[in-house]
């Protein structure tokens, strides 16, 4: 019985090391694999004109690692490239745009590409709680409550816009009985 109880505790620790070590490794392969697409990216673009999807890929990795002011020029090129090539694909370029511009807080440019996106593509309910989340941080309660309610239409069941809707309505409903 002596000897059960640190076999146990070693089996638990070893098992914990392993998950660990599972979950680790994971994260290594995963930036490795950004790191290569980065690189890659990079040295393609600096010798030749690049495609929407390269423009965008590039743009996006930049703004995992909130470099905006990075980004912004490559999802600019994507956006001239997707209307040149007649993408229909414009709603994420246009929403990322906004993104690099919102992390920039300059949330009136990024309320524009907000509702470019959603011109492009109505139902696309990132884009529309990313606006209502770009009006919240401009104060202004009511345009914020209308971009979440866009969002419930199109996913009624998105968490996000259901919590955003009741705050902000409540907020609302506070200020008009003031």
């Amino acid at each position: 019985m002596d000897g059960l109880l640190p076999a146990l505790y070693l089996g638990v620790l070893i098992v914990l090391l392993g998950v660990s070590a599972w979950f680790v490794l994971g994260q290594i392969i995963k930036t490795r694999r950004i790191e290569t697409t980065l690189a890659r990216l990079q040295r393609k673009l600096k010798q030749e004109p690049g495609t929407t999807q390269e423009y965008f890929e590039l743009g996006s990795i930049y703004l995992s690692k909130k470099l905006a002011t990075q980004a912004i020029p490559l999802l600019q090129k994507a956006l001239k490239a997707a209307e040149n090539e007649q993408e229909t694909y414009l709603a994420p370029i246009y929403n990322a745009l906004g993104y690099a511009y919102f992390i920039q807080e300059q949330y009136d440019l990024a309320i524009r590409y907000y509702k470019d996106a959603l011109k492009n593509q109505p139902e696309y309910v990132t884009a529309a709680n990313n606006l209502g989340h770009a009006y919240e941080k401009k104060n202004l309660a009511q345009p914020a409550l209308e971009a979440y309610q866009h969002t419930l239409r199109h996913d009624p069941n998105n968490g996000i816009a259901q919590r955003r809707v009741s705050s902000l309505q409540k907020r609302l409903s506070g200020a008009s009985a003031s």
